[in-house]
This record gives C-alpha cells, structure tokens and sequence, in this order.
C-alpha cells in the first residue's frame, strides 16, 4: 500500500499564519500544528506517516511543518522564544494571502552564503545575560506601564495570552463575550506532564486598585467552570481584595498586580530588551603602587 502524498512545506505557510492568528497571534508548536493541519484537511493517514520510519518518533508532518516555521522566521512573518512560544510579528498580522514559492526563493536567495538552517535549531533563541543600570529601573517601568495602560482592550488581552504559553498554559483562548461575568478567557495549566487545572482569567487595566467586590464578582463567574481563577491587573489589590482571594471556602483566586505583571514580562523577554553595560574604572593606586 502505498504512503499518503503530503503538501510541501512551503504549501503549509498560509495555514499555518491562518492557525496563528485563530489562535489569537501566538501559539506553542503542538497547538500552531493541530491548528494548521486542520486547515490543510490533512487526514489522519497523512499525519500518521513518519519521518524516519526506522527511528519512529517525529511524523513528516511535524518535520515540514518546523520547516515551514523556519522560513516565516526568515522571511519576518513569525518569531519565537526559547520555551517554544512562536508569534506573528507585525508583518505576520498584517500580511494577506503569501506567496509560499516567492518566499521560498527569497529566503534561499538571503542564505546563499550561509549554512543552510535546521529545523533542530529553528526553535532556538540566542540572547546574552543581561543586568539593570539601578538609576534606569523607575523610568522603563513607568514606561513600560504607560505603555500597557494604551494599549487597546483586545491588545493587553493578547498580550496576557501570550504571557500565560510563555509560562507554561496551553489552550489559551480568549473569550472576552458581553454578558460572561467578565470572564475574559481560558487556559490549562500543566503541572509536571501529569496534573491539569483549568483556569479562567480577567484582565483589568487600571491605574487604581481592584476591590474586593470585583474579586468575588470574578469568582462568581467561574462557578462550575474551571478549577482556578486568575485576576490580572495593572493596578493594584486593595487588602480586603487580598484576603477576598484567598478566604477559607471559596475558590482560590491568583492575583497579579502591575509590578508583578512587569516582572514577569521582563523576566519572559516579553517587549522588553535588556543591554549590558560595562564600566571601566581606571584604579589609579594601582599604577601609583608599582
């Protein structure tokens, strides 16, 4: 019986942006291939056919599809992080239907001269350690506050989408429906590859504080609908809304406050870039002792 043909890996470039931007611009490898396979009808004797029958493990599949990630990288349509996140870039959101043999022939063109890339390595992300000049740290974090606080509704919802498979969640989905108690999406967190919970979030972008009354409207809304709830805000929590989210007898409710928001982006490389800076001091009892 013969093998099941396979599109090439540049016929999967359109649906895999199309799968990125169902899933809200960002994506893990697992959930950007599901995506995508559904929306090039492949069945499953195609997905089952293997790489390296003889080795088994990766399908031909998944091994064109991350050549296909590698050539969107290229091209500037995707990026990705070192936890195996991969995004539209501006470029990506913005582009229509692509070409795949034009950027096929581009990017083949871009590294004539150079090794040609595996998809082993297109995961990768090289960055170098990075430290705080201490007199800089106030102004990008009320920069980057500024930032947040403009940014459209749909905008901060994405970025906490993306924040969340940065740390970890899969399945993240943005809702955000009128009449959903605020409810503003859902994720499953994977604890060791072996529990699961199910949580609701709710963004909430403010320059105040977040009550206690909003804490337990919150919680009334994922009654009976996930195992925990996340409330993230760029603001703060006021004390009753502390002891709210974490009073005996009710559904534990994780808060995130602004400081907590922006450590967390920094720490994910999330919009933040961070330069080392080196000081040369010239020790002059040095040289005077000689």
């Amino acid at each position: 019986m013969s093998e099941p043909v396979l599109p090439s890996f540049d016929d999967l470039m359109n649906p895999t942006l199309e799968a990125l931007r169902q899933l809200g611009g960002s994506g893990t490898i697992a959930e950007i291939d599901a995506r995508a396979s559904e929306l090039a009808q492949l069945s499953d004797e195609q997905l089952e056919v293997l790489h390296n029958p003889d080795k088994g493990g990766q399908t031909e599949v998944e091994y064109r599809f991350a050549w296909t990630r590698t050539y969107l990288k290229k091209a500037g349509y995707l990026e990705n992080s070192q936890r195996g996140v991969w995004a539209l870039t501006p470029k990506g959101r913005d582009a229509g239907i692509l070409d795949p043999r034009k950027i096929k022939r581009n990017v083949r063109q871009q590294q004539k001269n150079q090794p040609q890339p595996s998809p082993a390595t297109a995961n990768s992300y090289i960055d170098t350690d990075t430290t705080d000049d201490v007199n800089d740290v106030s102004s990008w974090r009320d920069a980057l506050l500024e930032v947040l606080l403009n940014l459209h509704p749909a905008a901060f919802e994405r970025l906490v989408q993306r924040l969340l498979r940065e740390s970890g969640f899969i399945q993240v989905e943005v809702t955000g429906k009128t009449g959903d108690g605020g409810i503003d999406g859902k994720g499953i967190m994977r604890l060791g590859g072996m529990l699961s919970f199910h949580v609701l979030f709710q963004c909430k972008r403010y320059r105040g504080s977040v009550s206690a009354n909003q804490v337990r409207d919150f919680r009334g809304a994922m009654v009976g609908r996930a195992d925990k709830g996340l409330l993230i805000t760029t603001g703060n929590f006021t004390k009753d809304a502390i002891r709210e989210a974490t009073r005996d007898g009710a559904s534990a409710i994780d808060l995130i406050d602004g400081d907590l928001l922006i450590d967390r982006l920094r720490e994910l490389e999330l919009g933040i870039t961070t330069k080392q800076v080196t000081h040369v001091f010239v020790d002059e009892d040095w040289f005077t002792s000689i």
